[in-house]
């Protein structure tokens, strides 16, 4: 599957450490037929002795995915509508569904 753009609609989000003591949170979309999660980044190391080179990515994370949907609780996600940019194996990045703004996790976090 190419790159596109696409809307979704946000049917689910999740915050949860259950990937090994690793903060991570997920936005399930739906295209309409078809879903994919956008997410899965670790946000905050919670285990201890944990060797990695990561930052605490989790308040950014939530602010930039509430911002995108224009919202201002985490919670309120669910049902709004956002653009994302993926292909078969990934979405990209998130985008406001009117402005130019958008969210690409992997820029963001250089």
């Amino acid at each position: 599957m190419t790159r596109k753009i696409c809307n979704a609609k946000i049917e689910n989000v999740s915050l949860s450490i259950a990937d090994h003591g690793l903060l991570s949170g997920w936005l399930y979309l739906d295209y309409g037929g078809t879903g994919q999660g956008f997410g899965g980044y670790n946000l905050y190391a919670l285990a201890r002795g944990f060797d990695g080179n990561i930052g605490n990515h989790c308040g950014h994370f939530i602010t930039r995915c509430c911002q995108i949907a224009g919202v201002d609780k985490w919670e309120d996600l669910k049902g709004k509508t956002i653009r994302a940019d993926a292909d078969h194996g990934k979405v990209h990045g998130i985008g406001h569904i009117l402005k130019d703004d958008w969210f690409y996790p992997s820029e963001d976090w250089k």
